[in-house]
């Protein structure tokens, strides 16, 4: 037996865990870790844990806008141009962001990030329920 069984249980998990779920799981990772910063402000100087929470952020949001300028990607053109609006538009926000800092700031990172996050698990629980329909 594992000297750790949660140890055991994380493992399995991210061994079975599907797409949408990993990607709703990054996003709600990066609106914590905002959050945190933002229910902990020190002021208006940028500080270290700021600017993981940013970047950490602003990672995810890279690797999803590689994915969506993939020509093997399948979602809709007109879907995949929105969301890439929206990639340019979080990058912009985090930037202003990291020049001028302020707590109110962070709200729309982490609501877009939440409120993607909430659409995926949704799609999860859609397409859940026409498997079972089925």
């Amino acid at each position: 037996m594992p000297r750790n069984p949660l140890n055991a249980y994380e493992k399995v998990r991210k061994q079975t865990i599907s797409g949408r779920e990993i990607e709703a799981s990054v996003l709600e990772k990066g609106a914590i870790r905002l959050r945190r910063c933002q229910e902990n402000w020190t002021g208006a100087k940028f500080d270290r844990n700021l600017d993981e929470a940013l970047r950490f952020n602003q990672r995810v949001w890279d690797i999803f806008n590689s994915d969506w300028q993939s020509p093997k990607n399948t979602l809709p053109r007109e879907i995949r141009q929105d969301l890439l609006s929206l990639s340019v538009f979080v990058r912009r926000k985090t930037l202003d962001i990291m020049a001028y800092p302020e707590s109110r700031k962070l709200d729309v990172l982490i609501q877009i990030n939440e409120n993607l996050a909430k659409g995926l698990r949704a799609g999860m629980t859609s397409d859940s329920a026409s498997v079972v329909a089925e």
